[in-house]
């Protein structure tokens, strides 16, 4: 069977991907034991959320909930409705106020207190449910008001006040205000997925030598009365009656979940110059469709022209629904509510890497391994500067900021590999960087970046880079939990051209059926065409003839996000959006094929307090959007 080519009035489409929104995620938020501003009664709290841009920085208000009168414990009814990419370092921060009148003017109202997090933190957290408590980390007076004021760090170490823009250090750091609760829930946008089968009966022959080679095209309707493409079948070679294969739509890409809605089906016989023969056409809807095999989902396929032509034609053949059903699609966050925990491993390559003796290997004057890439000199890749962190500190700090939110425990294996180790000077090529064989986990990610330093100071840079044994590492350890509750994600961070790429490609086929995927990001300035072959996006990875199940590895260099103007933050926020992107889909991927539906997610905690009925808070300056991207 072939797939058709392309057609002249047809444009390529992917149904599966093409403009489906973003999951969009719902923060519901409530506070605990505010302090009372009010002199003869409790405070009238308001929280206004703001997002923090990747570019500048700069802190936007996002949005305000309602004002609730006389409570010191509110649970906000208005919702915050945020596009979630996980991918992301998605900065939030909570403002609370107590109201004392209707102004818009956050600066004559009470500031009660503030928290900071990440989305991804509320997600990750158990049940996506994340208390913190609430602090005055440092205030000024408004000018004109009088009235305490939030300051927010600038990233110095000291606080900028919110009106001038201007750095203090006043305030009343740490001051204890109550606690914040901030539970995050994925919005339903119709996520069912329908698999259905069809066959035609007695098509009408276009082909001189043959039969023909029909294939079906889909169209869903839209609100103008044109018609956009969303699924074409395989073309069945020389058949009047054809049997198409099974296939899977979402439901929003066959009709946006309007099941009334007219869906278009066209039926072609395929020609190799891309002049597809039409044969006829019907319309049906989800709704019928969804009655599935029976009397009303036989339809006529009629084609227009003859039909106006011949007084006798009664039809071009007919199709049949063999088969529908639709099930829910699961997406990664409903495996992470549901209690999936993301087991982080990093594994840090301690090869010579001095970029100077990297030039020398590839200009043939210096024969691998080379041993001199001291971190004590500048030139080396693993140089500690007093001033700023290396790209091998850089990248993993960019990475594992965003991944450590989804593991409880905080503790992440750390790996070195490619050095000598002391007393004896063996090579090793998987080495814990605590220097505890028997538990190499570090505590955040902090602690990994201590156990990195304090490796250089004890080992000797050396050689070769071999992957396959952290791969094998985390693989076996990837083994032991394969039930849906436990996924695996190694970041491996390279200077070096890979010296057991065999052995490695053989590694990643056989984790590619565990629940793990490879992140590899390459700093320096080599050559990194077998990491391209590794990720496996063109071509899937293969070792002795077989497969690999999954695509699990995704490979950036380094220096592709290097910015030029100095702004580490940017570059390293695209760096951890580009490798982490695909992580939800190949954890969902892993899941689908062995049949593992997420969890349930765990039970609430128990009500809150009651409390006054609300009231309209003050409008903002402007209006807010529902949703947006941040």
């Amino acid at each position: 069977m072939e797939q058709p080519e392309d057609m002249t009035s047809l444009s390529e489409f992917d149904s599966l991907a093409g403009s489906i929104p973003a999951t969009k995620v719902e923060i519901t938020v409530s506070c605990r034991n505010l302090l009372d501003k009010d002199m003869f009664s409790k405070s009238d709290p308001l929280c206004v959320m703001y997002t923090q841009g990747m570019e500048n920085k700069q802190w936007r208000e996002f949005g305000r909930t309602e004002v609730i009168d006389n409570t010191l414990n509110p649970d906000f009814v208005r919702k915050f409705i945020v596009d979630y990419f996980f991918e992301e370092k998605q900065n939030l921060r909570f403002d609370l106020y107590d109201v004392d009148s209707k102004s818009p003017d956050l600066s004559k109202h009470d500031f009660l207190g503030q928290a900071f997090c990440t989305l991804g933190e509320i997600v990750g957290s158990p049940g996506s449910r994340l208390e913190k408590p609430l602090t005055i980390g440092a205030f000024s007076l408004n000018s004109r008001t009088g009235k305490p004021m939030p300051a927010v760090s600038s990233g110095s170490g000291l606080w900028m006040d919110r009106t001038t823009g201007l750095e203090a250090s006043g305030g009343v750091p740490g001051k204890k205000c109550g606690t914040i609760i901030l539970s995050a829930e994925e919005l339903s946008n119709c996520r069912d997925v329908a698999t259905m089968q069809f066959c035609a009966n007695k098509l009408d022959k276009k082909d001189f030598f043959g039969k023909s080679d029909p294939f079906l095209v889909f169209y869903r309707s839209n609100e103008d009365g044109t018609f956009t493409i969303c699924h074409k079948t395989e073309v069945m070679k020389n058949t009047l009656n054809p049997v198409w294969q099974t296939f899977s739509i979402p439901v929003r890409a066959l009709c946006n979940g309007d099941y009334d809605r007219t869906i278009k089906v066209e039926v072609y016989d395929w020609d190799r110059d891309g002049s597809h023969d039409f044969i006829g056409e019907f319309t049906t809807s989800y709704r019928e469709l969804a009655r599935g095999q029976s009397q009303f989902n036989i339809y006529e396929v009629v084609n227009p022209k003859k039909k106006m032509k011949k007084k006798k034609y009664v039809n071009s053949g007919t199709v049949t629904l063999l088969s529908f059903a639709v099930e829910s699609e699961c997406t990664f966050l409903d495996y992470i509510k549901g209690g999936t925990q993301i087991n982080f491993t990093v594994a840090i390559d301690f090869t010579a890497s001095n970029a100077e003796e990297a030039w020398r290997v590839h200009a043939g004057t210096c024969p691998a391994p080379c041993v001199a890439g001291n971190p004590s000199q500048s030139t080396s890749l693993h140089y500690m500067s007093p001033y700023q962190l290396n790209a091998y500190a850089l990248a993993l700090t960019a990475v594992g900021e965003i991944i450590q939110h989804y593991d409880s425990d905080k503790m992440f294996p750390a790996l070195g590999f490619g050095a000598k180790l002391p007393p004896d000077g063996r090579v090793s090529h998987e080495f814990p960087l605590n220097g505890n064989q028997d538990n190499p986990s570090c505590c955040g990610i902090d602690g990994i970046l201590e156990a990195y330093h304090q490796s250089l100071r004890t080992v000797q840079l050396y050689g070769p880079t071999n992957f396959a044994p952290v791969v094998t590492h985390v693989a076996r350890n990837a083994a032991e939990v394969q039930d849906g509750s436990q996924y695996s994600v190694l970041l491996i961070i390279t200077d070096g051209v890979i010296s057991d790429m065999a052995q490695t490609k053989e590694a990643i086929v056989n984790a590619a059926k565990l629940p793990m995927s490879i992140i590899i990001i390459g700093v320096g300035q080599a050559e990194f065409d077998a990491m391209v072959e590794l990720d496996g996006d063109e071509v899937r990875i293969s070792s002795r003839g077989k497969l690999a199940e999954r695509d699990i590895v995704q490979f950036v260099p380094f220096r592709d996000y290097v910015d030029r103007t100095g702004n580490h933050v940017l570059s390293m926020a695209r760096l951890a959006r580009d490798v982490l992107a695909e992580i939800p889909d190949q954890l969902v991927s892993y899941m689908k094929a062995k049949g593992i539906r997420p969890r349930p997610a765990p039970e609430a905690p128990a009500s809150s307090p009651s409390q006054s009925p609300a009231r309209t808070p003050p409008a903002s300056p402007s209006p807010s959007p529902v949703h947006t991207h941040i």
